[in-house]
């Protein structure tokens, strides 16, 4: 069973630093997704959690994962961190879609 604690120290800060930025959402495509979500219940790390700097990666009870891709800011760290399983899939969000970012 794997026990999450908050690796941000300041997450009120980052909550701040990423209200900056603005979110075009696509209410009908996300472009990030989990593949399988039992695949998640065999990764022991779920680093996916402790390394999505917007936070998108939440756990549950029973050991899934659940993402949500409106607040994603498209770095691409957690297809990275899951090389074990490679159960994190992309594309290009659509046109017009996406993140816009703010101050750099």
């Amino acid at each position: 069973m794997v026990v999450y604690t908050d690796p941000i120290k300041d997450r009120a800060g980052l909550e701040r630093k990423l209200a900056i930025d603005s979110y075009h959402v696509d209410p009908n495509r996300a472009h990030i997704w989990i593949i399988d979500h039992e695949t998640c219940l065999q990764c022991e790390r779920q680093q996916c959690i402790n390394c999505c700097p917007a936070a998108c990666y939440a756990p549950q009870p029973d050991g899934r994962v659940i993402f949500s891709y409106e607040g994603c800011v498209e770095c691409g760290t957690c297809r990275i961190v899951c090389n074990e399983f490679d159960n994190i899939a992309w594309t290009y969000p659509r046109g017009g879609f996406g993140i816009q970012y703010r101050y750099g």
